[in-house]
């Protein structure tokens, strides 16, 4: 059955590949990005640009042009990597990745709860830098303390929402291959999008609020 999906930072990555994939299984998909590209275009997807997860007045604005549409599937996938050390630490970058990482799934999220019924799902794009228990190696301050604010938003927004009926998900894509990883990585972006959606697909309200990789494993906190 066809899903009304909705996805932050779509014009490139991993963004643009879950709406590709979307798309292709019959889904009806809602693009969200700061600024278009031509990939995206090319998709013939609703393509909502100028959104900045970041702003109350873009989030909100983004809302009253969807006029009330109902969403089946929302997928925040927007997000930044800045590389600190603690020899070289710029707390506006670390405060940055913050309001992009963490507070910026749960503006977008609780603005668009109320067009989300039963049985919609909410996946946060999240990464296993987040978790506390795996991090063997340190840096990354922004990145690493942003999601795992992130996470636990997460899992309180599956708490809060369990009784509406709908489940939510923390989603790590691995080492994907992209802009934001200067291209290295283990994975591309086809295959880590495809792990994505089907660790949504099966999500249910029994298995809501876990931490996943996308191919399945369960992630330690």
């Amino acid at each position: 059955m066809a899903q009304t999906a909705l996805i932050t930072g779509a014009n490139r990555g991993i963004g643009l590949e879950l709406c590709r994939q979307l798309v292709a299984r019959g889904d009806q998909v809602i693009a969200t990005c700061r600024g278009g590209s031509t990939e995206l275009h090319s998709l013939g997807v609703r393509v909502e640009e100028g959104v900045d997860v970041t702003s109350d007045d873009s989030i909100a604005h983004l809302v009253r042009r969807l006029e009330g549409l109902p969403i089946d599937l929302l997928i925040n996938n927007a997000g930044i990597l800045n590389r600190e050390s603690l020899e070289h630490l710029d707390f506006e970058s670390v405060r940055w990745q913050f309001e992009v990482n963490s507070i910026g799934p749960l503006r977008v999220s609780h603005a668009l709860v109320p067009q989300m019924g039963p049985g919609s799902k909410i996946g946060i794009v999240t990464s296993r830098m987040g978790s506390i228990t795996d991090n063997t190696s340190g840096s990354r301050y922004g990145y690493r303390m942003s999601k795992a604010a992130v996470n636990i938003a997460g899992v309180s927004l599956a708490r809060d929402l369990a009784e509406r009926g709908i489940a939510v998900a923390l989603l790590h894509p691995g080492y994907v291959r992209t802009d934001m990883t200067g291209g290295q990585g283990l994975v591309d972006t086809d295959e880590a999008a495809g792990g994505l959606l089907a660790r949504m697909d099966s999500l249910s309200m029994d298995n809501s609020g876990s931490f996943w990789h996308a191919n399945g494993e369960n992630l330690p906190w």
